[in-house]
């Protein structure tokens, strides 16, 4: 199913899709996160990405309890925006000699991802409140506030010494 298809027909329709939008994304993060993990060389940074890890691993199971409240499958929906962002990290990092250019490029690609998935969670909370699932939004919630402290921890690592060591 393509974003704008004949199938969305409803804003229940839609903020279903979106939740197997952000259910893909929040996967395939999973498998990308132990890759970033292995090339940081900062340990502010990896000990960052290991606890993120294991949020993520909260935010799948927070998602299928949105599905299991909403009465919808558990199913994903492939994620162009999120395969595009990790394709680019990996690019850009597979190219990348410098360990302390490398450490800055992986920050601002988890930035990236983040900024993502604030937006989508974001959209996802106020269209639950407004179809009547304030009982979504609510469990949504905890994963944005997560989301956004976890890009706040990557702005203040890159700014206090990732990109500082990069840059020198």
């Amino acid at each position: 199913m393509g974003f704008f298809t004949k199938d969305i027909k409803t804003m229940d329709d839609l903020f279903v899709h979106t939740l197997r939008d952000i259910y893909y994304a929040e996967k395939r993060i999973l498998k990308a996160l132990p890759e970033m993990i292995d090339k940081t060389t900062d340990a502010t940074l990896k000990a960052g990405f290991k606890s993120h890890l294991k949020e993520t691993e909260q935010h799948v199971s927070r998602l299928e309890e949105v599905f299991r409240m909403h009465g919808a499958e558990a199913k994903t929906v492939t994620c162009p925006a999120i395969d595009g962002i990790i394709k680019e990290a990996e690019e850009i990092s597979g190219d990348i000699s410098d360990k302390e250019v490398l450490d800055a490029a992986l920050a601002a690609a988890a930035q990236a991802v983040e900024h993502y998935e604030i937006t989508r969670y974001g959209t996802l909370i106020a269209w639950a409140k407004q179809l009547g699932r304030a009982d979504c939004a609510a469990v949504l919630a905890r994963t944005l506030e997560e989301e956004k402290a976890a890009d706040a921890k990557l702005t203040k690592v890159a700014e206090s010494k990732l990109n500082v060591r990069a840059a020198s």
